[in-house]
């Protein structure tokens, strides 16, 4: 793990891209979790949020937090949508996925700022 880490920005951009893999898998959970009925896709849900969360709290010893918690935000929705095609069916119009776009191109232009 500790390769993947380094130090520095992309230290903290590999705590972010595990992060946001967490959160994207949590929001699978969470579509499947049936209201949070099916307790044990809720609980898997919550647990995968809380790793998420600490994943993305040690990303900011390498970045700034705007930075860090933007880009888990961009993946997290990109992925979540991207998820929700190929396991629910989820359609999303051009402009949803335009808006996709716009929202990376965001975090890559803040970053750069």
């Amino acid at each position: 793990m500790s390769s993947l880490m380094g130090a520095g920005v992309m230290g903290g951009f590999g705590y972010v891209i595990l992060a946001a893999l967490l959160d994207i898998a949590a929001n699978g959970f969470v579509s499947r979790s049936d209201g949070f009925r099916k307790k044990g896709m809720a609980v898997m849900a919550v647990l995968l949020v809380w790793g998420a969360f600490t994943l993305l709290s040690f990303s900011i010893a390498y970045m700034e937090l705007a930075v860090a918690y933007a880009s888990w935000g961009a993946m997290g929705i990109a992925g979540t949508a991207i998820l929700g095609y190929f396991l629910n069916g989820d359609k999303l119009g051009w402009k949803g996925w335009l808006g996709m776009v716009v929202m990376i191109l965001a975090v890559i232009v803040m970053k750069m700022g």
